[in-house]
């Protein structure tokens, strides 16, 4: 083949993965629960060609910014020879209204919905189905990240991405050990009182009262969600200093001494500062949220043969380390953490949580009670004044 520039990426700066991708629960309240109705009906999309076992000369890739290893997507080009053009939003609102106002037009093939939001991509029929016979690898999943509540067959989609919820905080100035969401809201109202940072986040924030109170995040029952706001906004909320997409940025400041956080970014930051060793990162008991970006198909995908061929490509074990080295949150892919341990990536205990982590964890899903928490958050930043 001829000799082929590099992976073209067009990521506006406000698409930053690590400042953005997480933060988008944030806008529900005033765009993300009108962008699917402002879009009118799904029927009439355009259908998508047939996977015929011919891999097309081309793939258009529609994802989070800065979510994948170029060296990735470079060997991707030159192993398959196809031309791969890579383009990024910064919020699951943003993907869905390009898919629904196109119809099956938009170009794209491979996109990255968040699993909690699939039933809004669904719904609308912006998915197609996956051919898992043209993806061997799924094979190779970590049993943990297949199967969920939200596609329970792996119709549409496969896990790209996971993660979840807690709070890095310094040791230095809380002594104390801290191992709890209800630790945390101690914490915030006194050692850390004007040095704490929660998420910009509607989901994440109401999870910390919901579930310092033993409720499950998904709850649709208004008082829990009501008692819930009661902690954010009368007991957490007049402590806090600011509210960022990814706490690693006020790590690095230096200024903030307790930060929510999403265990990846937490991990970015301590590896970003002069005394790493004054910082720990909680995974909080009883529960928190355990996040999955996942990889599927749009309908109407103009090049469906190489669409699942390039998903087969990122989940090959082959490739994981690299892909985990670089995005630094694992991809669901059975053997990369030993991989990882043995090629001495720092940081694992943050990459990947231990079992009985996982085992406590809960997958938030987006529900018609969202409102309730994109107002606890709105709210919460009235009351710190942010």
């Amino acid at each position: 083949m001829s000799e082929q520039q590099p992976v073209s990426v067009l990521a506006p700066p406000a698409a930053a993965r690590r400042i953005t991708r997480r933060a988008a629960l944030a806008g529900i309240g005033v765009i993300g629960l009108g962008a699917l109705s402002a879009c009118g009906s799904s029927t009439g999309m355009a259908a998508s060609p047939a996977t015929d076992g011919e891999l097309e000369d081309k793939l258009n890739l529609y994802t989070w910014g800065d979510y994948d290893s170029p060296d990735l997507l470079s060997r991707f080009r030159d192993d398959f020879d196809v031309l791969l053009q890579v383009d990024s939003y910064g919020s699951n609102e943003e993907l869905i209204a390009k898919l629904s106002s196109s119809r099956g037009t938009s170009g794209y093939d491979v996109v990255v919905p968040t699993g909690s939001q699939l039933s809004r991509f669904t719904s609308h029929d912006l998915l197609q189905p996956l051919d898992l016979s043209l993806i061997p690898n799924f094979q190779t999943m970590d049993p943990n990240f297949i199967h969920q509540d939200v596609d329970p067959n792996n119709e549409f989609t496969i896990c790209k991405a996971w993660g979840t919820t807690g709070y890095a905080y310094r040791t230095d100035v809380i002594t104390r050990e801290m191992t709890s969401w209800q630790d945390f809201i101690d914490a915030a109202q006194n050692e850390a009182s004007g040095k704490t940072s929660l998420l910009d986040d509607a989901l994440e924030v109401s999870s910390i009262g919901l579930t310092s109170l033993g409720y499950s995040i998904n709850t649709t029952n208004e008082q829990e969600i009501a008692e819930a706001r009661a902690i954010i906004v009368d007991q957490v909320a007049p402590h806090v200093r600011a509210y960022f997409g990814s706490a690693s940025t006020g790590i690095i400041q230096g200024s903030f001494t307790l930060m929510h956080s999403y265990n990846g970014d937490a991990r970015q930051g301590f590896g970003e500062v002069e005394d790493p060793e004054n910082w720990k990162f909680v995974f909080p008991t009883p529960s928190a949220n355990l996040w999955m970006d996942t990889w599927a198909i749009a309908t109407g995908a103009p090049h469906p043969d190489a669409a699942h061929a390039f998903i087969n490509f990122m989940i090959d074990p082959a490739n994981s380390l690299e892909q985990i080295e670089y995005i630094g949150y694992p991809i669901g892919v059975q053997g990369s953490e030993e991989k990882a341990k043995e090629a001495g990536v720092e940081g694992l205990d943050m990459i990947f949580p231990p079992q009985e982590v996982l085992d406590r964890l809960e997958a938030g899903v987006f529900n018609d009670k969202i409102q309730l928490l994109v107002d606890t958050l709105t709210e919460a930043k009235r009351r710190s004044g942010a």
